[in-house]
């Protein structure tokens, strides 16, 4: 599993020639914390405001749309939720809950090889995202 650790996104913006600012500390702090919730950038603005009293909104969304442009974690663009990010970099399933929009993640047991599938059709993929969507394990138990 390609998790990308804090040290790593630090890494990663100062070979960017980016300033590592108490924001972007406390942003990434916020995103590498809550990895496994999925988090949005409300969730991560909320947690980050905690660490800097003067990061804002914008600069939230600004470093994740950084971090995504850079490969460092995915964005997950939805149609009736909040865009969520992923720092999860392996090949994986994403099981997301149609009631409280929870995401986790579920390890492939096989992956298939780009390069086959580009040999076979001639098809060159970029990036990838699979979901399934239902209903998880506390919302099944919780009446409507």
């Amino acid at each position: 599993m390609k998790i990308m650790k804090k040290e790593d996104l630090i890494g990663q913006l100062r070979e960017k020639g980016l300033k590592i600012t108490p924001q972007r500390l406390a942003i990434i702090d916020a995103l590498v914390e809550n990895r496994t919730r999925h988090p949005g950038a409300t969730l991560i603005y909320n947690e980050a405001k905690k660490k800097a009293k003067r990061v804002s909104l914008s600069t939230v969304y600004a470093t994740l749309k950084e971090l995504s442009a850079s490969g460092l974690i995915k964005a997950m663009e939805f149609d009736r939720m909040e865009n969520r990010y992923d720092a999860n970099l392996s090949e994986h399933l994403n099981l997301i809950c149609k009631r409280c929009g929870a995401i986790v993640d579920f390890n492939l047991p096989a992956t298939i090889e780009q390069k086959d599938i580009t040999r076979k059709t001639g098809f060159v993929v970029t990036d990838t995202r699979m979901e399934y969507y239902g209903y998880c394990g506390d919302c099944l138990k919780r009446p409507e």
